[in-house]
């Protein structure tokens, strides 16, 4: 029982460690998906404000100064127009903003169970070790009360084991549940969390060709408004600035605007394509179906055997107790003492033979 009871503990540490491993990764994969759809927000309002700032600004500014000739404040207010029509287009890509579901808070949660649930495996091990030590102890050294008290322990310890073997098994079964046919499930679930549209959350789930890019009609749009912008801004800097000299300073800040709108636009189509996010997600599934999962097999199997050697354990210490020697109530007293009923003894013997 004790052989088994120490294989169990060996197991129980190694699948808690696996139940860990499982539960990081899944923190993990939310951590960055949030980093992505996070960086995703922040691009679309960086770019949105800054062609906003140039509309406002450079843009009047150029049209007050080309107020002469009528053609070139025409060319002016028709990148005035794709300006608006890129802010208009890049604003329905930030997806996730204003969803009241954070993969940041959802991984906090997830990670502040899993501290205290491994804490708890950890210190349930602990216990179960010291009390197969002790009982150990008890046994060598034939002592009654440690016996009595460690049988006391095993007791409380076999009622943990059958408890936590109950909620594993009720876990291992709906993890393995979930874990057969899980897109169905987060799809659903996601999709009543979020509000999100089924053609979007297909498309960072599921991934494969047969889905289009739900963003790719706006990606379209603002990269032609884009290079047209750039080439009516290169036509004012050939016609515009040999005349009106004061035009060269907003066209360079117009060219600046241009040319961090262009390094975010194409930052956003390498974030919005389904491959990064797709990514977090397997890793997720991989950290609960397969680590987690083996994890929480493990620890089943830890309880199983605990329960085992506990309940075996409990049976044998009434027969060990019977085999152990009767105690001596004065085998601890001082044979020089008067009132030691031995040494008592000896003295009416003497007495006896004077």
């Amino acid at each position: 029982a004790r052989r088994q009871d120490s294989a169990g503990i060996g197991i129980g540490f190694y699948g808690n460690s696996e139940t860990s491993d499982g539960v990081s990764q899944l923190s993990s994969a939310l951590l960055h998906a949030n980093h992505t759809l996070s960086t995703i927000d922040h691009l679309v309002v960086e770019t949105v404000e800054r062609l906003g700032e140039a509309v406002r600004t450079e843009l009047t500014t150029l049209e007050e100064v080309l107020a002469q000739r009528t053609e070139l404040v025409a060319a002016t207010r028709g990148a005035r127009r794709q300006a608006e029509a890129v802010a208009q287009q890049l604003q329905g890509l930030a997806f996730w903003q204003g969803v009241p579901l954070s993969p940041l808070q959802v991984a906090e949660d997830v990670s502040f169970v899993e501290e205290y649930r491994w804490l708890a495996y950890v210190l349930l091990l602990l216990l179960e070790l010291l009390v197969c030590l002790f009982t150990l102890v008890g046994l060598a050294k034939q002592s009654k009360w440690l016996v009595v008290v460690m049988t006391a322990m095993s007791l409380l310890v076999l009622v943990l084991s059958w408890g936590s073997m109950g909620l594993e098994a009720a876990t291992a079964v709906g993890l393995s549940d979930f874990c057969s046919n899980p897109d169905t499930y987060v799809l659903n679930l996601t999709q009543e969390e979020t509000g999100l549209s089924s053609d979007i959350l297909n498309y960072y789930f599921l991934c494969n060709q047969a889905i289009t890019n739900p963003f790719q009609q706006r990606l379209t749009l603002s990269q032609r408004a884009l290079a047209n912008i750039h080439s009516q801004l290169q036509g004012l800097e050939r016609e515009a600035v040999p005349q009106f000299p004061s035009a060269q300073k907003p066209l360079l800040s117009l060219e600046e605007t241009l040319n961090v709108t262009e390094g975010n636009f194409h930052q956003l189509v390498a974030l919005l394509h389904c491959r990064g996010l797709h990514k977090d997600y397997g890793v997720a599934l991989r950290g609960l179906c397969e680590d987690a999962l083996e994890g929480l097999l493990f620890l089943l199997l830890f309880s199983l055997l605990s329960a085992g050697a506990l309940a075996t354990t409990l049976c044998s210490l009434p027969r060990a107790w019977a085999l152990f020697p009767p105690s001596d109530d004065y085998e601890d007293t001082d044979d020089d003492d008067p009132f030691n009923p031995q040494e008592s003894k000896r003295f009416v013997q003497w007495q006896s033979s004077i």
